[in-house]
């Protein structure tokens, strides 16, 4: 069952001064699962406003705190991809990470998008199982990484 959404927690669009909030979350759970950062291979970081000026880039704040954060990118006719997904830490496992996901599919589907796209690190098994409890199928594996996709066209108003 699904916990609850966060009282008190926003879903709104990507501010400029947003900036560093939402660039720090990221990075901090990318740090977490690798034990470092590279920052050569995450240049979409830094300006946000610019890196996704095509598409819709979402945050969760809990009053001043950004604590999560989602990405919706146009990828083909009729196909968008997911990217960005983070929430901190703290705050995992309280139906955040379940909101934002609703709120970009629920975007791309307003925006006429039929197939959503996403790719996560095949090793990263809570981020797999939160996909596939969203309805997401895996599609491949390709270098270390499991691709999976969604078709919002039988999507009803319950998923």
């Amino acid at each position: 069952m699904e916990k609850p959404q966060r009282p008190g927690l926003s879903l709104r669009p990507f501010r400029p001064e947003d900036q560093t909030q939402a660039e720090d979350l990221i990075l901090e759970g990318l740090k977490e699962h690798w034990g470092s950062i590279d920052t050569q291979r995450n240049p979409d970081l830094d300006d946000i406003a610019a890196s996704y000026t095509r598409g819709f880039f979402l945050v969760a704040a809990l009053g001043d705190r950004i604590v999560a954060t989602g990405a919706l990118i146009p990828r083909a006719a009729g196909v968008a991809e997911i990217v960005r997904m983070s929430v901190a830490r703290a705050e995992r496992r309280r139906g955040i990470g379940s909101a934002v996901l609703r709120r970009l599919l629920e975007d791309a589907k307003a925006a006429g998008y039929q197939k959503i796209i996403l790719e996560t690190t095949a090793t990263w098994d809570e981020a797999i199982a939160f996909y596939q409890k969203h309805g997401f199928r895996f599609t491949h594996l390709r270098g270390g990484d499991t691709f999976f996709a969604l078709d919002l066209s039988p999507m009803d108003a319950s998923a």
